[in-house]
């Protein structure tokens, strides 16, 4: 790739970001709905792989997807909503006993005051912030009341998703085929191997560990709700999605499990019944869900997952959400190919460059090598002529008798055909006439 193709490379780069910021709010549904054509389209290969045509996989597929989210809106989120005015209503009772019991002890033990703490001022703090959240919360919705033209622009994109991920679930193996149609043949090898890699990645975290969150979710709040916690579902789901970091859901959920249980119960054996839901939960991820959903595959950095998810929302707003973790997996795999490549080089002194020196050094040991015959042979000429002329007697001899034997070989017929001869010329040099 010459300077020119670099250059011609960053000005399209420049020019996409700048489309795809002055686009935005026309761009998040089709982003919505590419992303949900990407979780669905294997599913769609291993209906095809069983003699399903493609839109009939396309069709099962989408229907499944829709009943899911359908399942999620109508029944998930009337819970959780639930389950926050449960807890809303329950603040007071958590306030008195944060106050009545929780702050004396830690002051008890560890000499500290905790004025700073007390529910006076956590209640006036909370005013505060209420009243501007209130006063904001006015000001959106009083711009959306006057603006019924953006309330169906949101209906509008919200029923375009489904549309646009059904085709783009059919036509998604096309669409990339044309992509790498187009890619430049000199550089094609390179971005499909990086295209995979990237693809592995962004799988083994949205396929993977998406459905690992998802699960560890669902079983701590099934295990909550067994033990009798009125807040298991919000508790459990929180301490479920939080778990792509490592122990942040555990602790976390253990923590307000733990509180819950003590202001519900408040009794040992409550207690341990909880950390025996999040030790049992932990093992299932380390044992069951993590090797058999996310296997092997390296995924992306808890770290690297909250940073361009942060990223994103700042530079681009909900578009950049949606698109924050596959521009993260590009990124992450073409840095890793960078490292490589830089460990590789001559610069770094890496493998590239012990492999240079490896065939340097073998070039000049062959080439001394080589020296080392033709000095052999310059210094042994005496000794090739001496047995050069010893041999030469046995060689005449041996040249002697070869010549000898076609010799021989040649005199004996010929003294047979002149037996023959004579016999023939017998009878007409007098010889007796037969009767």
């Amino acid at each position: 790739m010459t300077d020119t193709h670099k250059w011609q490379l960053l000005a399209l780069t420049v020019l996409l970001g700048a489309l795809l910021y002055l686009l935005a709010p026309v761009l998040t549904p089709f982003a919505a709905a590419a992303l949900f054509a990407y979780l669905g389209d294997p599913l769609v290969d291993r209906l095809e792989a069983r003699r399903l045509s493609r839109s009939a996989a396309v069709g099962i597929v989408f229907l499944l997807m829709t009943l899911v989210v359908v399942g999620a809106v109508l029944l998930l989120i009337p819970m959780l909503r639930n389950q926050a005015a449960a807890f809303g209503d329950k603040l007071p009772v958590f306030a008195e006993w944060v106050q009545n019991i929780a702050l004396p002890w830690v002051e008890t033990q560890t000499g500290f005051g905790l004025d700073h703490l007390k529910t006076e001022n956590l209640v006036a703090l909370a005013k505060d912030y209420w009243q501007e959240a209130g006063t904001a919360a006015g000001q959106v919705f009083a711009h959306l009341s006057r603006s019924s033209l953006a309330v169906l622009g949101f209906l509008a994109n919200l029923a375009l998703i489904p549309v646009v991920t059904f085709y783009l679930l059919r036509d998604w193996d096309v669409l990339v085929g044309r992509v790498r149609e187009l890619l430049p043949r000199s550089v094609e090898p390179t971005v499909v191997k990086l295209a995979g890699e990237a693809d592995a990645v962004l799988g083994s975290f949205l396929r993977g560990q998406l459905s690992v969150m998802l699960s560890l979710g669902a079983i701590y709040s099934i295990g909550l709700w067994l033990v009798g916690v009125d807040l298991a579902l919000l508790i459990g789901m929180l301490a479920g999605l939080v778990s792509f970091v490592p122990y942040l859901g555990m602790i976390i959920g253990l923590g307000a499990a733990l509180i819950a249980t003590l202001v519900q119960h408040g009794d040992l054996f409550h207690i341990v019944l909880v950390c025996a839901v999040f030790g049992a939960g932990q093992m299932i991820e380390s044992f069951l869900l993590t090797p058999w959903l996310v296997g092997d595959k390296i995924g992306m950095h808890p770290v690297a997952v909250i940073f361009a998810i942060m990223a994103g929302g700042q530079l681009f707003g909900f578009l950049g959400v949606l698109l924050a973790l596959p521009v993260a997996a590009v990124v992450m795999v073409v840095l890793r190919w960078l490292h490589a490549r830089y460990t590789e080089s001559s610069l770094y002194g890496g493998e590239g460059d012990r492999a240079h020196r490896q065939s340097r050094r073998e070039s000049l040991d062959s080439a001394r090598r080589a020296e080392g015959a033709d000095a052999r042979i310059q210094a042994e000429p005496a000794t090739g002529a001496k047995a050069s002329a010893a041999q030469g007697p046995v060689v005449a001899s041996a040249k002697h008798a070869a010549a000898d034997e076609p010799s021989e070989a040649s005199t004996t017929p010929r003294e047979g055909s002149g037996k023959r001869r004579r016999r023939r010329r017998g009878p007409r040099d007098g010889g007796e006439q037969p009767a």
